[in-house]
């Protein structure tokens, strides 16, 4: 399944392979280890900020673009260098000391948020060979780090000793840890599929045709519901009732400032990233090129174009139509949050896993 011979999809390991052999050279295995651990590090943290830097000026220019107006246009051409004048702004602001707070758990809050999103990035596969960790329970192991991010947004709102802070975190907690249900079952539905928990398997299963369309009615209704239970658990609109401005000031982050306050506002970023990046993996065949069966010209020509630029494509073209929600949706109440989805999406998830299930086992997917 991970063989690529008949194609002309390029195999990242041919870069990655020589380094490491360039490197074991010289040096002993455990420097060589270390050496590496460094340079992937230093490449994780770049890309984040990257990204992170993008999508902050992607979606001011979509926001912008729904509401009429230009959207940064004055720091660079067309605006491009705003996002880096406004973290610099605040890579220069001064970190405030509350009284009155549990000052270790305020401090470790943000670190925790960080983490747990940089822990799902690097997990994610941007070509063939092209990732920091591939093992057989790779989309396990996502799934679970992202739940590592509550406990950030819990510790924040009750370190902060604020009533806003407080119930933003309350309302974060319910709202994560509901649609966490959804999103892992629309996981498990697409793992069924793939017959694999490994990322890169899931991605080869798709080398003929993308999920989206081999799992038939299952796999829409899989799709549709993730995006709607990832735009909540990323604290998006409509769903951003724990940092709700008009009631809870900045919800959990209200008492933050400077680099802690940036960690937040990174993490929601990368969030969004990863959220699309799921969805590309599991519907739409990550890396992996369009390919039409028997059109063997197109799919030459499709292959020829390299597998980030697919990987990322997808993932930004997915992130807009999560924006899109978030500047067309009025916000939801808490009540309405909590009922769309134990009382909607979670049976039918429930309903769509069995389906799956039937489409498998009397082979009626394509």
């Amino acid at each position: 399944m991970n063989n690529l011979s008949d194609t002309n999809i390029f195999d990242f390991s041919k870069i990655t392979g020589p380094i490491h052999d360039f490197l074991m050279g010289f040096l002993p295995s455990w420097a060589t280890v270390t050496v590496e651990c460094l340079l992937i590090g230093v490449g994780l943290l770049l890309a984040y900020a990257l990204l992170a830097l993008f999508y902050i000026y992607f979606e001011r220019k979509v926001c912008a673009a729904f509401q009429c107006r230009l959207g940064p246009n004055r720091v660079g051409p067309w605006g491009l260098l705003q996002s880096f004048a406004d973290m610099f702004k605040i890579l220069i602001k001064e970190l405030i000391s509350l009284n009155h707070t549990d000052k270790f758990l305020f401090a470790l809050a943000p670190y925790l948020v960080i983490i747990a999103s940089m822990l799902c990035f690097a997990v994610l596969p941007w070509g063939y060979g092209l990732q920091i960790i591939n093992f057989n329970i790779g989309i396990f192991f996502l799934v679970a780090c992202s739940s590592i991010g509550v406990l950030g947004i819990l510790l924040a709102g009750w370190s902060s000793n604020n009533k806003y802070t407080l119930i933003g975190a309350l309302r974060s907690g319910a709202q994560m840890v509901s649609y966490e249900l959804s999103i892992g079952l629309c996981v498990v539905t697409m793992v069924c599929l793939a017959g694999s928990m490994n990322i890169t398997d899931i991605v080869m299963a798709q080398e003929n045709t993308w999920f989206i369309l081999k799992g038939h009615v299952a796999a829409w209704i899989a799709f549709i519901i993730y995006l709607i239970a990832g735009t909540a658990e990323t604290n998006r609109g409509p769903f951003d009732l724990p940092e709700a401005e008009s009631e809870l000031t900045a919800g959990y982050h209200t008492e933050y400032s400077g680099i802690h306050f940036g960690f937040f506002y990174l993490a929601e970023y990368l969030n969004l990233f990863i959220v699309a990046g799921v969805a590309t993996l599991l519907f739409f065949g990550g890396w992996m090129p369009f390919h039409i069966t028997g059109w063997d010209g197109f799919n030459t020509v499709m292959n020829y174009i390299p597998t980030p630029i697919w990987f990322i494509g997808k993932a930004i073209a997915l992130s807009f139509v999560i924006i899109w929600f978030k500047w067309t949706f009025p916000r939801l109440r808490i009540d309405q949050l909590l009922t769309l989805e134990w009382k909607y999406l979670l049976p039918i998830n429930l309903f769509n896993l069995a389906l799956m299930v039937c489409i498998i086992t009397f082979g009626w997917h394509f």
